[in-house]
């Protein structure tokens, strides 16, 4: 197994992004799932961008 450096983990939190935009399209939330396509098109170049919406969307989901 290879160890995780930064590019790998990179890699790795845009396609944790991208699956967890298409479970947001798949359970019918649009707006949702755009954000965090969105989200992690911008991952590469600015960092933690797709694990912050990530977390604003639950965070938000809980509070309704």
């Amino acid at each position: 197994m290879a160890p995780l450096n930064r590019n790998s983990a990179k890699k790795l939190s845009i396609v944790s992004t991208v699956l967890d935009a298409a479970m947001a399209f798949r359970r019918g939330q649009r707006k949702s799932g755009l954000l965090l396509l969105v989200a992690a098109a911008l991952s590469s170049r600015v960092p933690g961008i797709g694990t912050a919406v990530s977390l604003f969307l639950r965070i938000v989901r809980r509070l309704r």
